[in-house]
């Protein structure tokens, strides 16, 4: 006779899982991704065509828009490729996800002056992010 309760749900892991991500892992992975792309375009229109952003020449955090351009483009690019490292299910990707959603956060934060809308909405991104990666567990409960 088996001595597991029979009630126990089975929760797969990414480990079980195939090596792909499961739940809320995937969640955070495809958000990562898609804020990453939101964050390179938002680069590339501050790098070739910088005219579309709000020019706030009081604001104590500034920058140029050229070098607001360059943070976004890179940055973008790193979440691109940390989404799809948590998308595969490894432990050094998920904090690595959390490290730069964080960045991403802070430089949305400093960028609210010149794109209010965008910035918060990847902010709100960046949140559901962190809270997904943070509660990962890869122990049946």
């Amino acid at each position: 006779m088996s001595t597991e309760s029979p009630s126990r749900p089975v929760v797969r892991t990414s480990e079980s899982a195939g090596g792909l991500g499961s739940g809320l892992t995937l969640f955070a992975a495809a958000m990562m991704i898609v804020a990453g792309i939101w964050h390179a375009l938002a680069g590339l229109a501050a790098l070739f065509r910088d005219e579309v952003y709000v020019f706030t020449p009081d604001y104590i955090y500034s920058f140029d828009l050229t070098a607001w351009g360059w943070i976004h483009l890179l940055l973008g690019i790193a979440v691109v490729i940390a989404g799809f490292a948590v998308m595969r299910g490894a432990m050094w990707a998920r904090v690595l996800g959390i490290a730069l959603a964080c960045l991403s956060l802070i430089a949305n934060f400093l960028f609210i002056p010149h794109y209010p809308v965008w910035s918060l909405v990847i902010i709100a991104l960046d949140v559901a992010v962190i809270w997904a990666l943070a509660t990962y567990r890869s122990d049946p409960v």
